[in-house]
């Protein structure tokens, strides 16, 4: 996966363009591949930034834009998660995506930084914040950085490194303080780089040009006179790439002017502005146009303060056609970020978080890798037909439906929903049925169940679609979303039974938190595990946080912690602790612990100050279902966290228990997890 590096800005016109170059060359300049992403696709840089980058003349590599503005409003969960695989398909061609954020000035209602460092905490992005320093004390700068950086942390994304820019050259040394212990640099003002080209001045100006190369049209104009003096104070104020504006019924400033720029030595204007739309002779632009045949001369109906107005208010960004400011903007950047400055700020530890939405895109992810034939076996359901939709859509995994093929369709066409390269099984089907209820009955011989009866509990669309599971196929079950949990599992546990080596089946619970996944277990099968239960419960709980990207440090959950409590539950705690440690000498363990210390480093420190879980723990093993079910409920309540579950875990082949208010997003999801489970079982036998 490629680096990431989100440069953004709490405000307007901080010059985050130049920022952006100036980092994108030094990666270039390292032999790395660099693409550029604009999350947002309404505002005036955007074509200016990402033509600078697919052009390749001077900043080279694939730029993309993700969505409009437009499209963010309409949905904005929709869009967020249309950014983020926008950024992961980029990240698969480069070394360095480096993203722009977005511009939205003017725009009412948005939090434009916010947005932004929600963006940047879902791509795992390190993030640099730019500020201006143009008509601020350090002091102002310093307080507007120190907001930033906490919205940023309130987001989850993380601040590697802030950026003064437009800072008065003279005193540039006052600015230069961290921000919150973050590491701070500081680039002076350069007039070059704000300044508007001639023709950004003559469309803001509505001016005609009436004499001069369009060509030069191009050039940046620097700075502006306007002439309200003689003659002679006007030459002494002239200057390299000035515009000039002056009143169109003054000639004898005009041929002034003119004069200047064509003495070798003299300044070399940008333009110059005839203001009040007065009549000039034709002896005087005749004159004028033999004397300065290139430069650009322009009329304005406007007054002298209104057009000075106009010319003082139009920036020019920085463009394809703007080659000195590409140049200066690198070579700047590169003056005030040395080359180390630059690779810590890509490289500043503290990213690797995970947020929902994360999760959830690798959860897919994964499971589109190795599709595997997922069953379901209640279509009758409308969610579960959405859900069919969207996940053959997305490559999530081969859907198997259980029902009647006609009624099925009937309803899809209905719905709108496309199921045409669905595979429908009928539980009637006679050469399924035969062959199932054979299985069945052997299976359950010594239970006195006979092929007559093994025929008619076939039919039911929980057991046939286990048997589809047990005898290959179908690679994993989903149920629930119209049945009661018993309905769901108790097949499994007749047909499928337990992996070799685990007492029990168990459920967990991912808690996608708001920057990281945790692992519950067991909160939905087991009353009262016993202690070697609950080993296996733990040990299983692991396994599952490994298949989902979790690293396991597993958290013996009790009402004491170490050996300072006693008593029935939590000695049942500390034994269980003690079977991991045996039969899992690799796995990170240890309890009895309070929640407090194993979540919390600062309780952890105090209590069981030498433990390597114990502050960090990602893997929760509740002593009973009432502790494990109440206190998942509890987080997901209070906190906000996403709970993804129940899992079941500990089973030969995966079936999964959805709850009867499930959302397609959740069905969705559980058909995710049940084909990576699959995946790991295959990969297992193989």
């Amino acid at each position: 996966m490629a680096r990431t590096l989100f440069v953004a800005s709490p405000e307007p016109r901080t010059g985050k363009p130049m920022v952006t170059i100036g980092l994108a060359s030094f990666f270039i300049e390292k032999g790395m591949k660099v693409g550029l992403l604009r999350p947002i696709v309404r505002d005036r840089s955007t074509d200016a930034m990402l033509n600078i980058f697919n052009n390749g003349t001077v900043i080279s590599g694939p730029a993309v834009g993700a969505l409009t503005y437009e499209e963010y409003v309409a949905d904005p969960d929709s869009a967020l998660e249309s950014i983020v695989r926008t950024h992961r398909k980029l990240s698969e061609n480069v070394d360095v995506v480096i993203v722009s954020g977005s511009d939205f000035e003017g725009v009412v209602g948005f939090d434009e930084f916010e947005f932004n460092c929600r963006v940047s905490a879902n791509i795992g992005a390190h993030m640099a914040v730019v500020l201006s320093g143009i008509d601020r004390t350090p002091e102002d700068v310093m307080d507007a950085g120190r907001l930033a950086v906490t919205t940023a942390r309130q987001e989850f994304a993380h601040v590697a490194g802030v950026v003064i820019t437009r800072v008065p050259e003279e005193n540039a040394d006052d600015y230069r303080r961290k921000v919150d212990k973050i590491p701070t640099y500081v680039i002076p003002e350069d007039p070059l780089l704000t300044a508007p080209r001639v023709i950004d001045i003559m469309n803001s100006t509505n001016a005609t040009l009436i004499n001069g190369d369009r060509a030069n049209l191009l050039r940046e104009a620097e700075s502006v006179l306007v002439c309200g003096m003689n003659s002679t104070h006007v030459v002494e104020r002239l200057q390299d790439g000035q515009i000039v504006i002056a009143a169109a019924d003054r000639p004898e400033l005009l041929m002034t002017v003119a004069a200047a720029h064509a003495v070798e030595g003299k300044p070399s204007l940008a333009g110059l502005i005839l203001n009040g739309g007065f009549e000039l002779s034709e002896q005087v632009m005749d004159l004028v146009g033999k004397l300065v045949p290139d430069l650009p001369i322009m009329t304005v109906a406007t007054g002298t303060f209104e057009t000075a107005d106009r010319v003082s208010r139009t920036r020019g960004p920085v463009h394809l056609h703007t080659p000195r400011k590409l140049e200066r903007a690198v070579e700047l950047v590169r003056k005030s970020i040395n080359p180390a400055a630059m690779e810590a700020i890509s490289e500043a530890p503290g990213a690797a978080h995970v947020t929902p939405l994360m999760f959830q895109i690798d959860l897919l992810e994964k499971a589109a890798a190795k599709r595997m034939r997922i069953v379901l076996p209640e279509p009758d359901d409308d969610r579960i037909l959405h859900a069919t939709d969207t996940i053959v859509r997305r490559g999530v995994a081969d859907v198997i439906l259980i029902g009647d093929e006609e009624a099925i369709r009937t309803r899809a066409g209905e719905l709108g929903v496309e199921l045409a390269t669905t595979q429908i099984v009928s539980p009637q089907d006679p050469e399924l049925l035969e062959k199932y209820a054979a299985e069945f009955a052997r299976l359950r011989a010594k239970k006195g169940v006979t092929l007559e009866q093994a025929r008619e509990q076939i039919q039911d669309v929980s057991y046939f679609g286990t048997m589809m599971v047990h005898m290959g196929d179908a690679d994993g079950m989903v149920s629930g979303a119209a049945h009661t949990t018993a309905h769901t599992i108790v097949p499994s546990f007749q047909i499928i039974k337990t992996k070799p080596g685990t007492s029990i089946v168990s459920s967990t619970f991912l808690m996608l938190m708001k920057d990281r996944v945790h692992v519950y277990g067991d909160c939905a099968v087991n009353l009262d595990p016993s202690a070697e239960q609950l080993a296996d419960i733990a040990i299983s709980s692991a396994e599952t946080a490994a298949q989902f990207g979790v690293e396991p440090r597993v958290a013996m959950i009790s009402y004491s912690t170490g050996t300072s409590g006693h008593g029935p539950d939590v000695d049942k705690v500390r034994e269980a602790t003690e079977l991991v440690r045996q039969k899992a000498p690799g796995l990170a363990v240890d309890g009895p612990l309070q929640f407090d210390a194993s979540i919390d480093p600062v309780v952890a420190a105090q209590k069981m100050p030498n433990s390597d879980v114990a502050g960090k723990a990602t893997v929760f093993i509740f002593p009973d279902l009432n502790t494990g079910n109440t206190t998942y409920k509890a987080v997901q309540r209070s906190s906000g966290a996403v709970a993804v579950g129940p899992i079941l875990q500990g089973l030969n082949k995966p079936v999964n228990d959805l709850s009867r208010g499930a959302l397609v997003e959740d069905i969705i999801n559980t058909v995710a997890i049940t084909a990576v489970q699959a995946q790991s079982i295959n990969n297992e036998q193989n």
